[in-house]
């Protein structure tokens, strides 16, 4: 794919995170697809390799590379593991980016570095369990005690929750006027619990937990940008989503590329009626239907990322990437277990897991139904 905007840095990571997720990380997938355990050494290994900090500055502790590295990062992870590029997403598009961009001085000198450089994973909580699509629902509040905040509330589906060094969460800090405001808190800190780690569907090697605030106490210090900025938590979140489809566009297409990557061999070896099944019209089209939609979902994200790294508007664009690469996922996933027919549904084909896997991508980072409020206001406005 030669778009105008790829460089040869941007091959260069393609080839580096091809080579370590096909070596290191698909060998063991399956397993811990079955087992749900978390890829520490894997982690490790990602921080050595500075895929933890891709579109951070060299002075911030990143690699100073931008987020069309990040997003071509995520997809090459994807393509093998779908648990390993959500743990790279949330780190960075939600555990890390808000901090950056949001936060302080003083904030971000004490918790970027540690995070680009992959010392610590970061983790965001947003969700709770009155307020998923609604996230102005929130209902986990802060309360100013002295030159702390008490909080009290539940956060629920928190990827990376249970590993993380920091937490970006929101919380109430007023009802009347309502005012949603945003706060970083630190693993070890009292108060902070883990609740249950969730059995899922797909991506079960990544960590999500249930996250409690009981009296827990947060310095004014993690008040994300600081006292002039409470009350714009809310803000600080939707516009990180923004940018956060476009990685999860990004584990979208790298699935929906593994996918047709599994089936295109099978279909080449399978021999059936006396030739190879990939011969058949039935099964060819299918493969030419997947090539066509990934490569147009991959043209769309690449171009996001290219807005984001130009400074330049992405909401919509964000959103349309997103839903689309997210329903290429299942469709090519789908297609791939039926071209496999019967080994499509078997484990050790792998392909049966990305289905499992792509159903996340239209449900984190916004729903469907979300993208297409989203666009659908974009081009309409806000009819009543």
């Amino acid at each position: 794919m030669n778009l105008i905007y790829l460089k040869e840095e941007h091959q260069m990571i393609r080839e580096a995170v091809r080579e370590f997720a096909e070596k290191e990380v698909e060998p063991g997938e399956v397993d811990r697809d079955a087992t749900m355990e978390f890829p520490l050494d894997l982690v490790e290994k990602m921080r050595e390799l500075a895929l933890l900090g891709i579109p951070f500055p060299e002075e911030w502790g990143g690699a100073g590379l931008d987020n069309l590295a990040y997003t071509i990062a995520v997809e090459e992870l994807s393509r093998v593991s779908g648990s390993l590029g959500l743990t790279l997403a949330a780190h960075t598009s939600l555990g890390t980016s808000p901090i950056y961009e949001f936060g302080t001085e003083d904030q971000k000198r004490r918790f970027v570095p540690k995070l680009a450089s992959g010392e610590m994973l970061g983790a965001f909580a947003l969700t709770e369990p009155n307020a998923g699509s609604d996230a102005q629902g929130t209902q986990t509040t802060a309360v100013r005690d002295g030159d702390d905040w008490i909080i009290n509330g539940q956060k629920v589906f928190c990827t990376n929750g249970g590993y993380a060094g920091t937490i970006i969460f929101t919380a109430l800090t007023s009802r009347e006027p309502k005012q949603i405001s945003a706060f970083i808190v630190e693993k070890g800190t009292p108060g902070l619990v883990y609740g249950k780690k969730e059995d899922k569907l797909g991506c079960r090697a990544s960590d999500t937990h249930v996250i409690h605030f009981e009296d827990c106490r947060v310095p004014n210090a993690n008040l994300v940008g600081g006292e002039s900025e409470l009350g714009k938590g809310f803000k600080f979140f939707m516009k990180t989503l923004d940018g956060g489809r476009i990685s999860i566009g990004a584990m979208a297409l790298g699935i929906a590329q593994g996918a047709l990557d599994k089936a295109i061999p099978f279909v080449r070896e399978r021999r059936q009626f006396g030739k190879p099944i990939g011969s058949f019209q039935g099964v060819a089209f299918r493969l030419a239907d997947m090539e066509t939609e990934i490569q147009a979902a991959r043209h769309l994200l690449y171009h996001c990322a290219w807005l984001k790294d130009t400074g330049q508007p992405l909401e919509h664009q964000s959103a349309m990437a997103k839903l689309f690469a997210s329903e290429v996922a299942m469709r090519a996933a789908d297609s791939a277990i039926q071209v496999l027919g019967a080994c499509g549904y078997m484990r050790e084909y792998h392909v049966e897991r990305y289905l499992r896997d792509a159903k996340l991508c239209e449900i984190g980072e916004g729903t469907s139904e979300i993208q297409r409020l989203v666009i659908s206001r974009h081009l309409l406005g806000r009819l009543t």
